[in-house]
């Protein structure tokens, strides 16, 4: 992936394979996901392989959006990846890299912004009511790993 646009990280005293277990399990990705309502496998999928695509509902607030995800990376205890589209156009690409750390692991969520400048500065806004995409990005990645954190530690 090229620089990522916003990434954030954490130690998790819980083993790689039980945190790469919890990020890659896409219908359960809304317990921690910030502003995601729900994710449901598309074409038969129903794990996380490379090709694996789900659609994503999303919300802030009174606004609601949709998209596609089609999964990049899918390796065990270490990297679950995927790229998102809105009306067949590109997005973003959202990483969480998971290395042994510590008493656990240390996991790094990232998002790399692939918007035109019409979804970045028209339909994006509309749609999701976000002016400044990066800076939400940057307080709901805190969220979604104190959130991912505290679920791994509980069940790891």
């Amino acid at each position: 992936m090229n620089q990522p646009t916003v990434s954030g990280s954490v130690e998790v005293a819980a083993a790689p394979d039980a945190v790469y277990r919890l990020v890659s399990d896409v219908p359960n990705l809304p317990r921690w996901a910030v502003e995601c309502e729900r994710c449901d496998w598309l074409d038969g999928a129903t794990g996380p392989r490379v090709g694996a695509r789900f659609r994503g509902r999303n919300r802030n607030g009174v606004f609601r959006w949709s998209t596609i995800a089609t999964v990049i990376a899918a390796d065990p205890g270490r990297r679950f990846a995927f790229r998102v589209t809105a009306l067949g156009l590109p997005v973003a690409e959202w990483r969480y890299e998971i290395e042994p750390a510590g008493a656990g692991c240390r996991v790094t969520e990232s998002v790399r912004d692939l918007r035109g400048l019409l979804l970045r500065r028209v339909i994006g806004p509309l749609a999701s009511g976000v002016w400044d995409r990066a800076e939400v990005n940057r307080r709901n990645i805190e969220r979604t790993l104190a959130r991912l954190k505290a679920t791994a530690e509980r069940v790891g």
